[in-house]
């Protein structure tokens, strides 16, 4: 279970993103993109190119976990 909190640091990939990237992929952008590290603990947002799909990537200590959601009417 993705269990995140305000408290923690979030990042914003401005970026648009295809949805069909999966963890690896994710991680990769946030390495070579953002200049992070993925396993940091940060939260990271991934937002489509029709802004009605994200993904939050996170390191939860043991793997990543990634929450998605797809909106039915309009944008996020």
């Amino acid at each position: 279970m993705l269990q995140i909190s305000g408290s923690q640091p979030y990042f914003l990939y401005r970026g648009e993103t295809d949805m069909r990237k999966g963890f690896d992929s994710l991680a990769g952008i946030v390495l070579n993109q953002l200049g992070k590290s993925p396993a940091s603990g940060e939260v990271f947002i991934f937002i489509n190119r029709r802004r009605n799909q994200v993904k939050l990537l996170y390191w939860e200590g043991d793997g990543f976990a990634i929450y998605y959601k797809r909106t039915r009417e309009g944008h996020l």
